[in-house]
């Protein structure tokens, strides 16, 4: 009875279960409950093979297929095959060539609502996660605590072909591929592969003609941040 409930909210739209904090509201309590996590910073579920912890024990198993390998989902139309649904979903929109979410004040569109999230901050230029020892700001929380290990020296993960030691996992599955030559992170528009999700993000500029790095001497706007230094140790120094 219970579950037909639910089911019925969904069409009517109803949620009842309003987070006190942020007011985001949910079909069930149970839901609730587990997003209430996310304001307190708690993390009880810890992966027992990187020990990385998280809010929700349904994102801990997700997490967990990184480390298994699988993927049972398979896209119907390549065959490709994807750990979780939710990338199958997005995988698919390359297919479709829908890109649903756009931003509001270029009205560039994208197939992911983070990618277009991370595009937004082009236009507002916030920055509000800051480093605690040398006060850098940042636009990402993943590029702060990516930075911050800068600081600390720390290189927990490693290659166990060449052995090379990495601050984030996420960066050592990019070198990854530079042994096994595969380059998962597909454009869109020309359907050119790279190894590293942040190559393809500096491409997408040359087809949008974007240039986010601007010199604060000159005004002169460049793809990446690379050529944006180059510029200043060649011009500026």
């Amino acid at each position: 009875m219970y579950s037909f409930k639910c089911h019925l909210m969904r069409h009517t739209n109803d949620k009842p279960h309003v987070c006190e904090v942020c007011h985001k509201a949910f079909y069930k309590k149970g839901a609730l409950n587990a997003h209430l996590s996310s304001h307190t910073d708690e993390k009880p579920h810890q992966c027992e093979v990187c020990h990385k912890t998280f809010a929700q024990k349904a994102t801990l198993q997700i997490h967990f297929l990184t480390h298994t390998n699988e993927k049972s989902h398979v896209c119907e139309i390549c065959h490709k095959t994807f750990a979780r649904k939710s990338n199958l979903q997005t995988h698919f929109l390359t297919h479709t060539k829908e890109k649903p979410h756009v931003c509001e004040v270029c009205c560039k569109a994208f197939t992911q609502k983070g990618s277009l999230k991370a595009h937004f901050l082009i236009h507002t230029n916030e920055k509000p996660h800051v480093c605690e020892i040398c006060h850098k700001l940042f636009a990402q929380k993943s590029n702060l605590e990516a930075h911050f290990l800068t600081h600390t020296k720390e290189k927990p993960y490693n290659c166990e072909v060449c052995h090379k030691a990495f601050p984030q996992i996420s960066v050592l599955r990019s070198h990854i591929h530079t042994h096994t030559k595969e380059k998962p992170h597909v454009c869109e528009i020309c359907h050119k592969g790279f190894a590293r999700k942040q190559y393809l993000q500096s491409h997408y500029f040359t087809h949008t003609e974007e240039k986010p790095h601007v010199c604060g001497l000159c005004n002169k706007g460049f793809i990446t941040k690379g050529h944006l230094n180059i510029h200043m140790n060649v011009k500026h120094s």
